[in-house]
C-alpha cells in the first residue's frame, strides 16, 4: 500500500472548525498598550478638525450667527424684565395715589355725613319741642275757651233764673243748705269707695288709686286695653258714651275712634239735595243714624277710606267728638308730646273723661 502524504500540523482542515490562519485576517498595525494608553478624548484637535471639514467653510459663520442671537435675545429678555418692572412700579404708585385719594375722599363723606346727622338730631329736638310747645298752646286755647263758655252758659242760666218769679227762682223755706257743709260730707278716707282721696291746691281730690293706675301707664304708655288705666277708662267712659242704638254702627264708629279714621264734617246746605239718595241707607238730615231720633243732623260722619257718609244729630256728634278728644291727648302723651308733671296730666285726663260722661248723660253745648 502507498503510504497517504504527511500534511503539516500547523495547517488544520477547514472543516474542523478552527480558525483560519493569522495572515488571513487584515488588521492594522498598532501596539494594544499604545491604544489603551494614547486614546485621544472627544473635541481633541483631530475630531476638531474633522468637524470643521465636516462643516466646510460655512461652520463658523454660522456659530457666529447663533451666538449673537442668543446675546440679542438675552438682551430682549432683561429690557423686557425691565420695563415690567418700572411698569409695575408706576402701577403700585398710581394705585397708592388713587386709595390715598379715595381714602381722603372716604374721610371728608364720613365727616360730613357726622355733620348732617348732627344737624338733623338738633332739627328733630326742636322740630319736638315746637310740636310740644304749640300743642300745649292750642291745649291751652281750647281749654280757655271751654271755660269762658262755661261761665258764659252760667251767666246765661243766672240771667233766665232772675227773670223768672221769686216764687220759682228763690229757695224754699226750710230747705236751705250753706255750701260750707258740703265739704264735710267725704272724709279723708271715703267709705263708700274705700279711696284715700288727696287735696291739691284748687280744693280738687285726687283719687290715689286711680292716679296709681294712671301713673303705672304714664311710665310705658300705650294703647293696649289690657292696661288697668284703659280698662277702666273704656269700661266707665268710652263704651258707654259710644254706645249708641244702631249697634252694628256703633261698633264700627268705636273702630273707626279708636283707629283715628272717623272724619266728621259739616252738611254745607247746598249739598243736601244731592245726598238724597244715600239718604234711606245712612239716614237723612233730619234722622240720625246712629240714634235713630228725629233731630236736625248738621253734621256727617265717614270711616276710613268708605265714600259713605252717616248723619249725625249735635247729641251724636258730642257724645263722638269728646271720646276722639280723650284718645288724641293720650296718644299726644304716647308719643312725648305733653312735658308735664303726671299731676297735671291726670286733672287733663279726668277733665276728658268728665266731658264724656256729659256728652253721655246728653249736655254738650249748643253749637255742637
Amino acid at each position: 500500500m502507498d503510504a497517504a502524504p504527511l500534511r503539516p500540523a500547523s495547517q488544520p482542515h477547514p472543516d474542523e472548525g478552527h480558525p483560519p490562519p493569522l495572515e488571513a485576517v487584515p488588521v492594522p498595525w498598532k501596539s494594544v498598550g499604545s491604544c489603551k494608553s494614547h486614546r485621544e478624548p472627544p473635541g481633541s484637535p483631530t475630531e476638531t478638525s474633522a468637524a470643521e471639514e465636516a462643516q466646510g467653510p460655512e461652520g463658523p459663520a454660522v456659530a457666529q450667527l447663533d451666538v449673537s442671537r442668543l446675546r440679542s435675545s438675552s438682551m430682549d429678555v432683561s429690557r423686557l424684565r425691565s420695563s415690567s418692572m418700572e411698569i409695575r412700579e408706576k402701577g403700585s404708585e398710581f394705585l397708592k395715589e388713587e386709595l390715598h385719594k379715595a381714602q381722603k375722599e372716604l374721610k371728608l363723606k364720613d365727616e360730613e355725613c357726622e355733620r348732617l346727622s348732627k344737624v338733623r338730631e338738633q332739627l328733630e329736638q326742636e322740630l319736638e319741642e315746637l310740636t310740644a310747645s304749640l300743642f300745649e298752646e292750642a291745649h291751652k286755647m281750647v281749654r280757655e275757651a271751654n271755660m269762658k263758655q262755661a261761665a258764659s252758659e252760667k251767666q246765661l242760666k243766672e240771667a233766665r233764673g232772675k227773670l223768672l218769679s221769686p216764687t220759682k227762682a228763690g229757695p224754699r223755706k226750710g230747705h236751705f243748705r250753706h255750701k260750707s257743709t258740703s265739704s264735710t260730707l267725704c272724709p279723708a278716707v271715703c267709705p263708700a269707695a274705700g279711696h284715700i282721696l288727696v287735696s291739691d291746691k284748687e280744693g280738687r281730690e285726687v283719687d290715689t288709686t286711680l292716679f296709681a293706675e294712671f301713673q303705672a301707664w304714664r311710665e310705658s304708655p300705650t294703647l293696649d286695653k289690657t292696661s288697668p288705666f284703659l280698662d277702666r277708662v273704656y269700661r266707665e267712659d268710652v263704651g258707654p258714651c259710644l254706645d249708641f242704638t244702631t249697634q252694628e254702627l256703633s261698633a264700627l264708629v268705636r273702630a273707626a275712634v279708636e283707629d283715628n279714621t272717623l272724619t266728621i264734617e259739616p252738611v254745607a246746605s247746598q249739598t243736601l239735595p244731592a245726598v238724597k239718595v244715600a239718604a234711606v241707607e245712612y239716614g237723612s238730615t233730619s234722622t240720625c243714624a246712629l240714634s235713630g231720633l228725629a233731630r236736625a243732623c248738621r253734621h256727617r260722619i265717614r270711616l276710613g277710606d268708605s265714600e259713605s257718609h252717616y248723619y249725625i244729630s249735635p247729641s251724636s256728634r258730642a257724645r263722638i267728638t269728646a271720646v276722639c278728644n280723650f284718645f288724641t291727648y293720650i296718644r299726644y302723651i304716647q308719643q312725648g308730646l305733653v312735658r308735664q308733671d303726671a299731676e297735671p296730666m291726670f286733672w287733663e285726663v279726668t277733665r276728658l273723661r268728665k266731658e264724656m260722661s256729659l256728652a253721655k248723660l246728653g249736655f254738650f253745648p249748643q253749637e255742637a
